[in-house]
C-alpha cells in the first residue's frame, strides 16, 4: 500500500564484518537473513512489491585468498566480509548480529556507514554486550568540523 510519502529507490548501507574464520558459518547465517528475512525499509515506496519487503542484500567474504582486491603483495591476513545492503533497518541489523552465538565475540567487528554518513561505525562485544567505540556521534551541527 502506498502511503503517499516519498521513498527513495536506494538507501545503501555499507556493513563489514571482521570475525574469526572459526566464526565463517555464522557471518554465512547473517548473511542468509539479511538476504531473505531482514526487514526492508523500503516498504512504502511504490516501486517495491510487498514480497520485497524483507532482505537487503547480503555479505560477501572480502578477503577469499586469491580472489580479493586488496592493494600489496601479500595477501590478507584477516577475514572480512561485507555488503551494500538496501533500504536496511540498521537497528535490527545490528540487534541480529547481537544475538547470534559467536565463537569468538571478542574478536569480532563491526562496521556500518549508513547512507550519506562520512565515516563507518565500529561496534564490539566488551563486557557482556555490543558497544560503539569509533568515532563518537557527530555534533548537531556538523558544519563546526
Amino acid at each position: 500500500m502506498y502511503t503517499g510519502q516519498y521513498v527513495p529507490v536506494s538507501r545503501v548501507t555499507n556493513l563489514m564484518i571482521q570475525a574469526d574464520l572459526a566464526d565463517s558459518d555464522t557471518v554465512r547465517t547473517l548473511s542468509e537473513w539479511l538476504r531473505k528475512e531482514a526487514p526492508n525499509t523500503g516498504y512504502g515506496n511504490p516501486r517495491i512489491r510487498p514480497s520485497q519487503w524483507c532482505g537487503v542484500g547480503s555479505l560477501g567474504e572480502l578477503t577469499k585468498p586469491g580472489a580479493n582486491h586488496w592493494g600489496g603483495w601479500k595477501e590478507p591476513e584477516c577475514d572480512v566480509w561485507g555488503g551494500a545492503l538496501n533500504h536496511a533497518d540498521v537497528d535490527a541489523v545490528l540487534e541480529r548480529i547481537a544475538s547470534l552465538l559467536w565463537r569468538y565475540p571478542y574478536r569480532v567487528q563491526v562496521f556500518v556507514m549508513d547512507q550519506e554518513e562520512p565515516y563507518f561505525r565500529v561496534y564490539m562485544y566488551r563486557d557482556g554486550t555490543w558497544n560503539q567505540y569509533a568515532p563518537p556521534p557527530v555534533p548537531d551541527d556538523e558544519d563546526d568540523w
